[in-house]
């Protein structure tokens, strides 16, 4: 069973004086039941509900009180309410009954006692009419594909796994870490596709698991969907998007379509609801706050990069690569650094940004951006040598101050860089699995002066 750094998080909620009811956010198939399976071996007592089943959603559509729905409940798992301080009640599929989201707020009002959380993969398609998530009495957390350390525990090594978390990690083990970041790059981070792998190390096999996932995502397309139109676009979305992934895009006849650009906006974001992608639209400050512009148009980050790599067709390109940049036009690099970054941070709105420059004279345009100590840190994903970071040193060139990172497939590095200005800067290079640590990586760098 692979085990999930969200627990760290949830043993946090657990302990805490100010625990809300939680809802675990997250696309199917990411492991957010076994998450909570998992967590609940800390609890004397554990109610498991699915709310798919009828059995269990007829309490909540019976609702008239908040402390007899409670004993009911416990009476119908057998559970004793003397123990109600030391029980976990996980109502899974809360959207199907979404009337019981509204109830969530009862349980923080009236029974706080009661360790509660809720998860839906649909969750967003149940707010449409007066439905409202209570705000203020509840709390979220997102449950994303595996991510390289969640990889490297499931992998079992744990010499492996304490130099990847070792700060800096000894270069010795550099190469072996960077092999493992291409297996976990090829098959990506959905905990199906990796339990199958580590157990056969059989990568035709996974055929079949990649297919019933996208297969089960096509399912949803009638509950994503409001109208037939829309339902028939975001099916094409679906399958167009592994295709699309890693690059910028325009809605507007998107995937060799008919569809205009409303169409495919509205299907986009849907999907973008459900978890299925996320748009990463660029920033033109080099100074807080990180401000996207929806007016641009926006990177493609689906999902998991392993279904990228099968649908798109690109595993055998990774199989044996020395270099990921190399590979679809870099998009693949950049995609896992951007799976990576949303990884590291649990929570509902992380988002990611790039930065753009866009004159007539200087366009130019980093990979990605993140805030560090109130700056904006650009991240370029490329190999090469420094000085062929043109982008970069306009980035540089313009922020009020003097430090970036470079991922790329080499060892940990500090380099002095001058722009063509003339501005010294210093480029934290790391290797690509270092991504998810970067900003470990920047406090550490502050030790040296600049």
């Amino acid at each position: 069973m692979l085990y999930r750094n969200i627990l760290k998080d949830l043993d946090q909620w657990k302990s805490s004086s100010l625990r809300k009811p939680l809802i675990l956010r997250g696309a199917r198939q990411v492991g957010k039941t076994t998450v909570v399976e998992i967590f609940s071996q800390n609890y004397a007592q554990f109610i498991s509900l699915n709310l798919e089943l009828q059995e269990d959603a007829n309490p909540f559509k019976t609702f008239r009180n908040i402390r007899q729905l409670v004993e009911q409940l416990f009476f119908l798992r057998d559970q004793d309410m003397n123990k109600i301080n030391d029980t976990l009640l996980f109502i899974d599929e809360i959207q199907e009954v979404p009337a019981a989201i509204n109830i969530l707020r009862y349980f923080y009002e009236q029974i706080p006692e009661l360790h509660v959380i809720a998860a839906g993969s649909l969750l967003e398609t149940a707010l449409n009419g007066d439905v409202k998530i209570p705000v203020g009495r509840v709390e979220y957390k997102v449950v994303r594909p595996l991510c390289f350390d969640e990889f490297l525990q499931a992998n079992g090594d744990k010499a492996v796994l304490e130099q990847f978390r070792k700060t800096p990690g000894d270069a010795y083990a550099h190469e072996k870490l960077l092999d493992l970041f291409h297996t976990y790059t090829l098959i990506g981070g959905m905990p199906a596709i990796v339990d199958h792998y580590l157990k056969h190390r059989n990568l035709t096999a996974l055929r079949s698991i990649y297919e019933s996932l996208i297969i089960s995502y096509i399912s949803d397309v009638e509950k994503y969907g409001r109208t037939t139109n829309l339902v028939r676009v975001i099916r094409h979305v679906i399958q167009s998007t592994y295709l699309e992934a890693g690059s910028r895009i325009k809605f507007n006849h998107f995937g060799n379509s008919n569809y205009a650009s409303k169409e495919v906006g509205e299907a986009m974001r849907a999907l973008e609801k459900v978890m299925l992608l996320q748009l990463i639209y660029p920033t033109t400050n080099t100074s807080i706050p990180i401000i996207p512009d929806l007016k641009k148009s926006p990177r493609l980050q689906v999902l998991d990069t392993g279904m990228m790599n099968h649908f798109a067709g690109l595993q055998k390109e990774i199989i044996g690569t020395n270099n990921l940049d190399n590979i679809y036009q870099g998009r693949i690099a950049e995609h896992i650094v951007g799976q990576e970054l949303l990884a590291a941070k649990p929570h509902l709105l992380n988002n990611l940004s790039f930065w753009v420059r866009q004159k007539t004279d200087a366009t130019a345009e980093v990979d990605f951006v993140i805030q560090h100590d109130s700056k904006i840190i650009p991240v370029e994903v490329k190999s090469g040598a420094s000085g062929t970071l043109r982008s970069l040193h306009l980035f540089m060139d313009a922020a009020p101050h003097h430090l970036s990172v470079r991922l790329y497939n080499g060892k940990i590095k500090r380099d002095k860089v001058i722009t063509p200005n003339g501005k010294e800067y210093t480029l934290l290079n790391l290797p690509y699995y270092l991504a998810s640590r970067i900003e470990e990586y920047l406090s550490w760098t502050k030790i040296f002066k600049n």
